[in-house]
């Protein structure tokens, strides 16, 4: 594992991903504002973590500025993003520059100071964080944002793709190797793309011949968008509280699966406020020493449109037994160096999290068809994913065409597919890795189960490939075939 990680690692410093330190997505500056909500992993219970917060704060901005001269430079050697990205860009660093102090994000640790500090430190910190506010975060906000408007979109590309930039086709062959942790060419993956996602029209075929409906499929997809039924919630609170019910449901049939299971406790949340608009459902795992719970973000922009089909699928793939069982077994187990209790692989840790949709019907889940289309379609959207991340990133497809092909072949609304493209075209390749991973750990089941016969027990799979927790695809198969044979003699 250390060797791939050297490895992969240094093979990507051949690249200039540093001329585009900033995207809608991934960067820095937007886990700084999550950190600056005081509900993140950066604590604020003692004066010193206030103070500690101060000096983080000085070195991002340090960091802000080092990136806009990067992206100054980038410009001028065909290193830029694509217009469309930028302008998503636009508003996050928009919001921040021209909210006043005390409604800004940044001074969120003042409202929930504890009541336990001193008068005299409350009053300082006050102080310190007006300032900082005043004199650093509003003004170098400002100076980006007038930037990234100004100057960067003007110089923003037409094109989609990361091969439009220079050496950017050698980038993506690397992307697909880190991420998916294989060999497989964008070619291979996008036939195999092509494939899959056959493969599931034809089942998705029978959910809708099952609930009557007469219509084409394609139209099934917006019937399936728009049902009303499928949009019953009227408060955000009532969409937290279904994924705690689906949560419930599921835990008495969990033993069947699985026998060892993490210690970390787990809490879903709704998205805060300031990202909610452009992040999606997804898992922050808790604190390798337990005192921060995992936590599962759900975001509610628009809770009278928000559409339930694929909530029990997104329940195992994101919280359990997806990313929460996969990561905190990982932090907790004693046995792995420290390195590995935080690694990450995605070819592993989505295509398990993918993988664990599968098991909706063995958890009591799916009894809906409409929630078993759901996973359908939630693994549909995976399998899109192969055919349109290679397209834009090696055969030329436009954001446009990215953005067709999805409508056409799955139920997300129009809003979720083109928040999706626009996230493959920042975080080029990544999202191969949970089809890829989930196709691997599929067939190293299939091939257990023929081999070992009688002897195969399903929760010793799963501690099986849990037990080492985040590696490469290659060094998971190997750790797989190695049990097989130990087993069977």
């Amino acid at each position: 594992v250390l060797k791939w990680e050297c490895e992969i690692n240094l093979k990507g410093l051949d690249f200039r991903k540093d001329y585009l330190p900033i995207d809608q997505m991934w960067t820095v500056n937007l886990i700084m504002g999550q950190f600056a909500s005081g509900t993140s992993a950066q604590p604020f219970k003692t004066v010193k973590d206030y103070q500690n917060w101060l000096q983080l704060v000085n070195e991002y901005l340090v960091w802000l500025a080092t990136a806009k001269e990067k992206m100054k430079e980038g410009m001028t050697l065909g290193y830029v993003l694509p217009k469309s990205l930028i302008v998503k860009i636009i508003p996050q660093f928009e919001a921040i520059a021209k909210e006043n102090v005390t409604s800004n994000l940044f001074y969120s640790p003042i409202k929930i100071m504890p009541e336990s500090f001193s008068e005299k430190d409350k009053t300082a910190l006050t102080i310190a964080y007006t300032n900082m506010l005043q004199n650093q975060i509003i003004p170098d906000y400002t100076d980006i944002d007038l930037f990234l408007k100004n100057d960067y979109l003007k110089k923003g590309r037409a094109s989609s793709g990361i091969d439009a930039i220079p050496n950017g086709k050698a980038f993506y062959d690397y992307q697909i190797k880190k991420s998916t942790t294989t060999n497989m060419t964008a070619d291979e993956i996008h036939q195999l793309g092509l494939k899959v996602v056959a493969q599931i029209l034809s089942e998705m075929e029978k959910v809708k011949n099952e609930v009557g409906y007469k219509g084409q499929l394609k139209s099934f997809f917006n019937y399936v968008r728009t049902k009303k039924e499928l949009m019953p919630y009227t408060a955000p609170q009532q969409v937290i509280d279904n994924f705690n019910a689906i949560n419930r449901k599921m835990q008495p049939q969990l033993v069947k699966l699985f026998d060892v299971t993490p210690k970390s406790k787990f809490e879903v949340r709704r998205t805060e406020a300031f990202r909610e608009k452009s992040s999606s459902i997804e898992h922050n795992p808790g604190s390798i020493d337990g005192t921060r719970p995992g936590i599962f973000y759900v975001p509610v922009p628009d809770v009278k449109s928000y559409n339930t089909f694929s909530d029990e699928a997104t329940f195992l793939h994101e919280a359990i037994p997806g990313h929460h069982y996969q990561i905190s077994l990982q932090q907790e187990n004693t046995e792995l160096p420290d390195f590995r209790k935080t690694s990450r692989y995605d070819g592993y840790g989505e295509g398990w999290a993918l993988y664990t949709e599968s098991l909706g019907k063995e958890l009591g889940l799916y009894t809906d068809p409409y929630q078993y289309f759901g996973m359908l379609g939630l693994e549909m959207h995976r399998a899109i994913r192969l055919v349109v991340d290679t397209g834009l990133h090696s055969k030329g497809w436009t954001r446009e065409q990215a953005i067709q092909y999805s409508l056409d072949n799955e139920a997300e609304s129009e809003e979720n597919v083109i928040y999706e493209i626009e996230s493959y075209m920042a975080g080029l390749g990544q999202a191969l890795s949970y089809k890829i991973g989930q196709l691997k750990i599929i067939e190293l089941r299939a091939k257990a189960t023929k081999e070992l016969g009688d002897k195969f027990d399903i929760k010793e799979f799963h501690n099986q490939i849990l037990a080492p927790g985040c590696i490469p695809l290659a060094l998971l198969e190997e750790h797989i075939n190695n049990w097989i044979a130990v087993t069977k003699n």
